[in-house]
């Protein structure tokens, strides 16, 4: 970045022309403001975890593939019906004509694929009249008699194919699998369906509960959720930190002057995302509050020029000369912070997942807007505050009770530096323990509390039947009519019965349970007939009886048109990223041990979700990797010192250790937004040691020169942390009120962060103010003398 001179060396100087002509600097900016403020109407939104990779991905590729082949839906709803309260559980006339007229209800709404809805009265049921094959709905209409609600209950648990799929095995749950149209919205769809479950009686008395899960509810509602969030939290957090500042500073201008630079910065990134055409992602609906934050770095603008002018003589006083001095003062460490804050969320552009590159270069981007504003917007607004304002706001180094405290903190590490490393390296034992156990794995459903409607419905539903999280596992011969062969269906069925034996498997289906049921019914629904036919041509003719009567997405769900493919459907209990791992390492494993001429690869929405956590896992060691090197780089550049830059790493590198640390102890996953904070965490961390460092080579040049200093290094030390050190104090405190609001959101990622982001400025602060001072006293014959 282009350093911004504060002296006329080049003619002109950006601070001097903001404070000569300050009205006329905040005219352009209200003026570009309203440019960037015209684009807000255009604004998208997109929460699908699909286009967190980019379209020419290879999962997403192959995904979009597989749906293709097998008639696949992108999305489909899971709607689940338990009566507890009865002995007959679901199975009992009035239950089940509710569900007959709720499933009625969905199959009318707009967005939903009708034609493959399976439930009780839509699901595909073979059985035999009269020895011919019959394949048609397993209840067309609800049972009006005791008799013909037997006749269901022995269909329902008679039949493999429905069991842990549309009935628990204690009768008591049902579930209605509710596919929708490309581009519907899931969480529209889901207040529809409630809406509709509402109007039913047994909803509302107690005999019943309905339940709506699935990848889209979750996905959907999370991201109307975030949109809430984002318009409630960020002008919470603006008036937090506009209360902070007032108090910090009891000017209402220097006040709404920071809140103003924020709220610049925030139409300016957020016009120019939305004006470049890209739409808002989970990542980029965090951008205000970050912002906002990332602004509070000018704190150190206002607290040394309060400094400056109290400094002044008292009649003498020129509220212009103390700008010019204090921007002379911090112009250097805040150019540099600003840098380093910018090159930390640019390293994110080089990142594999798209919402992570968008919010990359869209802080980077805010971020060079509040300096550029940190030179003129600000140096501008203070020429405003009246003289009187400043003398009654300004507070005497010497009898400030903070400043003192701090010094003091500082004082202890100068004092006992070896004391004070001793602790740290101890914190790194425990830290480094602590961060062996972090598991990374991202559950799109975990990130709602666990009290909320669609934790607990995706709970129930896992509980009762098969699973909500869906993955498949494809088997392709080499040639047409491969899954006819009986060898390649029999190790179908091998490789159904081995992934059941997971865990987190609650129901397998392929082709080869429709060749097992036909079989089966056509000789008498005799048990010993549940197996795959010995001959090809036979379980040909089966599949061609079948396909006369089904409904035509039976078949082309599980097999291709060519027979050389089948689809094996895995219904999983967890959303976890390390089921579908766990599925595929098992089919794998099962191939060696049974070889078949075919290749098995797994698909569908798990299967993204297992690839896109090892690309957040990737991601997390490329953008650290590259965060470490930048940052280093850009210490070394501002110090003019390697050396330097090391000492002033430190600090930086133990905050990241030590919440890594508790991370792994709380057996919280580290998901993709904690993964992405983690990276951001060494830009914005390290501003701190910049401006203490800085300031403290700053003093020594100015007192601790020549042969007899006027000041003692454990002194300067404790000046730093005294004077700098309460704009660095102030900087975490108002960084971690910004983000303290998101703690009280309903969705974890929001909580994650919030307490992530506060637990770092803060305790990288402490570390900075009272390890900095102890890690130059050990190294000072090292360090000083480079100065």
């Amino acid at each position: 970045m282009k350093a911004i001179s504060l002296y006329k060396a080049t003619g002109w100087s950006l601070v001097e022309f903001s404070i000569r002509r300050p009205k006329l600097v905040m005219l352009l900016a209200g003026l570009l403001t309203l440019i960037f403020l015209t684009q807000f109407p255009k604004i998208r939104t997109d929460t699908n975890p699909k286009h967190m990779l980019p379209e020419t991905s290879d999962v997403r590729v192959w995904n979009d593939k597989v749906d293709k082949t097998f008639a696949l839906y992108e999305d489909t709803i899971v709607v689940g019906v338990e009566n507890g309260a009865s002995d007959a559980g679901v199975l009992n006339k009035d239950t089940l004509g509710r569900i007959a007229r709720v499933t009625d209800a969905i199959l009318a709404l707009e967005g939903v694929a009708s034609r493959d809805v399976n439930g009780f009265t839509t699901i595909t049921n073979v059985t035999v009249e009269e020895g011919t094959l019959k394949v048609g709905p397993l209840m067309p209409a609800a049972p009006k008699t005791d008799a013909e609600v037997a006749n269901l209950k022995s269909s329902l648990f008679g039949n493999p194919l429905f069991l842990d799929r549309i009935i628990s095995r204690d009768g008591k749950t049902t579930a209605i699998y509710v596919p929708l149209e490309k581009g519907a919205n899931g969480a529209e769809i889901a207040d529809k369906i409630r809406d509709i479950v509402a109007k039913e009686k047994g909803a509302s008395v107690g005999n019943e509960r309905y339940y709506i899960a699935g990848d889209p509810v979750a996905r959907d509602t999370f991201g109307a959720e975030m949109f809430k969030l984002m318009a409630i939290f960020s002008p919470i957090a603006g008036g937090i930190m506009f209360a902070a500042i007032q108090y910090m500073f009891r000017s209402l201008v220097l006040s709404a002057a920071m809140m103003g630079v924020s709220m610049v910065a925030i139409i300016w990134s957020m016009g120019l995302l939305i004006g470049v055409g890209f739409p808002v992602h989970i990542m980029s609906s965090m951008a205000p509050v970050f912002l906002m934050a990332i602004a509070t770095d000018s704190i150190h603008i206002f607290n040394e020029f309060y400094f400056r002018y109290r400094e002044q003589s008292g009649d003498k006083r020129d509220k212009l000369m103390a700008i010019r001095e204090t921007m002379a003062a911090v112009s250097r460490p805040v150019r540099f912070t600003a840098l380093a804050t910018a090159a930390g969320f640019a390293v994110m552009l080089f990142m594999n997942i798209i919402p992570v590159q968008v919010f990359g270069g869209l802080i980077a981007f805010g971020t060079v807007v509040l300096r550029l504003l940190s030179f003129s917007f600000i140096p501008a607004v203070l020429t405003f505050v009246r003289e009187d304002k400043l003398a009654a706001a300004a507070g005497d180094v010497g009898q400030d009770r903070t400043a003192r405290l701090l010094g003091h903190l500082g004082a202890f590490g100068a004092i006992r530096p070896r004391l004070t490393v001793a602790v740290a390296v101890a914190l790194v034992a425990v830290s480094v323990w602590g961060t062996s156990k972090i598991h990374v794995n991202n559950n799109l459903v975990a990130w709602f509390k666990a009290g909320s409607e669609i934790r607990v419905a995706d709970t129930a539903m896992n509980a009762a039947l098969g699973g909500t999280s869906l993955g498949y596992v494809v088997v392709e011969g080499k040639e047409a009519d491969f899954m006819k062969r009986p060898e390649a269906m029999r190790w179908l069925e091998g490789l159904q019965r081995h992934l059941e034996t997971l865990p987190v498997v609650g129901k397998t289906f392929s082709v080869a349970d429709y060749v097992k049921r036909i079989n089966r019914v056509l000789h008498e629904d005799d048990a010993n007939y549940d197996i795959v036919p010995d001959t090809q041509d036979g379980i040909g003719q089966y599949l061609f009886l079948f396909s006369m009567s089904a409904k035509p997405s039976d078949l082309d769900n599980v097999v291709d048109p060519t027979f050389a493919k089948a689809n094996l459907w895995v219904q999983m209990k967890t959303w976890d990223a390390d089921a579908m791992r766990q599925v595929s390492a098992a089919a794998e494993e099962y191939h060696k041990a049974h070889p078949l001429a075919a290749t098995v690869k797994p698909a569908g929405i798990a299967y993204f979700n297992l690839v896109w956590n090892e690309e957040v896992l990737g991601d997390l060691v490329l953008g650290l990797g590259l965060a470490l090197v930048v940052v280093l780089a850009i210490l070394a550049l501002d110090f003019r010192s390697f050396k330097w830059a090391l000492v002033a790493y430190v600090p930086l590198l133990l905050t990241i250790l030590l919440i890594y640390g508790v991370v792994g102890f709380a057996g919280k996953d580290f998901d993709m937004p904690l993964s992405v904070m983690s990276t951001l965490s060494l830009g914005m961390a390290v501003d701190f040691a910049i401006h203490f460092v800085s300031r403290f080579r700053q003093r020594r040049a100015e007192v601790g020169a020549g042969e007899t200093p006027a000041e003692t290094l454990e002194e300067s030390l404790a000046w730093t942390a005294a004077r700098p050190g309460k704009g660095i104090m102030r900087n975490a405190i108002l960084f971690a009120a910004a983000f303290s609001v998101m703690m009280a959101a309903p969705l974890t990622p929001y909580i994650a962060v919030g307490a992530f982001i506060v637990s770092m400025m803060l305790l990288s602060a402490l570390l900075t103010l009272m390890l900095l001072p102890a890690l130059v006293m050990l190294a000072r014959h090292f360090l000083i003398e480079e100065n």
